[in-house]
């Protein structure tokens, strides 16, 4: 069974994630979105948690939207303002995970996102989704991807 994790990654969680399932035999494949970020932290959270909020489907730089050879796709992100970063917005606009098993690993500080659960199960039936609280901080929480 080929097994796909696409990701992406602002502050280094989703990386952590990647290289914890690339151990466990997925292939890893990194989205960047097309969008200049500001370079406070605080005009990030600003600009990251609006455009969040707003549903704003990121443009992605060179993304292999080609998931026809796997069985299994988990989709890594964090989690802004309760929801989907435009970045995973685009790889959900742009990738056909039909007849495909769908995991999702979201990474956050602050929650578990309810408006981004609300999202996963309007998309797709009966899928897994795991909550890591930091991973980059708090390495117990990779237990939780053992049944990955």
């Amino acid at each position: 069974m080929k097994k796909l994790f696409i990701y992406y990654s602002f502050t280094g969680n989703g990386d952590e994630v990647a290289k914890k399932l690339e151990e466990k035999g997925y292939e890893v494949r990194k989205v960047e979105e097309d969008y200049k970020m500001p370079k406070s932290f605080f005009m990030q959270m600003m600009s990251g948690g609006f455009r969040a909020g707003m549903g704003v489907k990121g443009k992605l730089k060179e993304y292999n939207n080609d998931v026809s050879n796997y069985d299994e796709v988990v989709i890594g992100s964090p989690i802004w303002n309760g929801r989907f970063p435009p970045a995973t917005n685009g790889i959900l606009a742009e990738t056909d995970l039909s007849n495909k098993a769908v995991k999702f690993v979201l990474y956050s500080g602050s929650g578990e996102g309810p408006k981004a659960l609300k999202k996963i199960n309007k998309l797709f039936e009966n899928v897994t989704v795991i909550f890591l609280k930091e991973p980059k901080k708090h390495i117990e929480e990779f237990e939780k991807l053992k049944d990955l």
